[in-house]
């Protein structure tokens, strides 16, 4: 499995952060942000290809400082995300609240093949501090907190970080073929802070969300990545079994947190997730489209 970097102290990871000459990939210590620039032309596709993510520390020897205040973006750049649903007992329960029952979800979480839908492409993820959005046309709306992995060309997991699964809870459970509305629209998919070495044991990890409105946190719940039904090597598996992803593919897990039917995101809430050893994404929430 890929080993984390011999890099300063805690726990190293990649970033992607904005530059007066662009967007520019660095390492550094978790808790302590980017340190060191990986020379200018390494994208994330470029460590993502056969071999390259064991590349970092022989192209991070005598990289430039990273200077302080630089904006850290989404860590990623060509690569497609997709997503897992029904992974949890409690996103199987929420989804049959929604579709009054309909037991496709059950069927779904105990099957052999999972749930896997494109969530966005290139370049549409949003990154560390940007808003996400909540669809003009939806009355019921969530964030969904999830372990996102990153896989390699070759469909090896190298990598993980903290995702939200923006979604429309009203427009699925209106009808389950409305799937890629409520899921998939402009902001709804928010990535960061940086990408993390995958590792097993990450899987001991739990998952914290908090949802604060004004002054007043408003949801405020944990769920324990033990309680995952489906292991990533296994969703991942399924994803390459009949496509190809030359840039590698983005993958988000799937949600164990599901506010309360009475809760539902506004315009100007800030979604806070945070994840053991992948750090925290903060995100302020607005509405899309009309």
């Amino acid at each position: 499995m890929p080993q984390a970097f011999d890099q300063a102290q805690g726990r190293s990871a990649v970033w992607r952060v904005e530059t007066g000459q662009g967007p520019r990939l660095a390492i550094g210590a978790l808790d302590d942000g980017p340190s060191v620039f990986l020379p200018p032309p390494v994208r994330v596709a470029d460590l993502l290809q056969p071999g390259g993510w064991q590349e970092i520390p022989r192209l991070a020897q005598g990289g430039d400082p990273v200077p302080a205040g630089v904006r850290v973006l989404a860590p990623v750049d060509d690569q497609d995300v997709w997503a897992a649903g029904v992974t949890y007992v409690r996103s199987r329960d929420a989804r049959l609240e929604e579709s009054g029952r309909l037991d496709a979800y059950d069927k779904v979480y105990v099957a052999d093949r999972p749930e896997l839908f494109w969530k966005a492409g290139a370049g549409e993820a949003r990154g560390p501090g940007e808003t996400v959005g909540v669809r003009a046309d939806s009355t019921w709306d969530v964030p969904e907190p999830e372990l996102a992995v990153v896989a390699d060309a070759t469909g090896r997991i190298v990598a993980a970080c903290v995702g939200n699964d923006v979604s429309s809870r009203s427009i699925e459970g209106e009808n389950p073929l409305y799937l890629p509305q409520a899921k998939a629209y402009r902001h709804s998919v928010a990535l960061g802070p940086a990408l993390v070495p995958w590792d097993d044991e990450l899987l001991a990890g739990r998952v914290h969300l908090t949802v604060r409105r004004a002054a007043e946190v408003v949801v405020d719940d944990r769920v324990s990545l033990t309680e995952l039904h489906r292991t990533p090597a296994d969703l991942g598996d399924w994803l390459f079994r009949a496509r190809d992803f030359p840039r590698g593919v983005v993958l988000l897990t799937g949600t164990g947190i599901v506010p309360s039917s009475a809760f539902t995101l506004e315009a100007g809430d800030e979604v806070r997730i945070e994840i053991t050893d992948l750090g925290e994404l903060v995100n302020a929430v607005e509405l899309v489209g009309r």
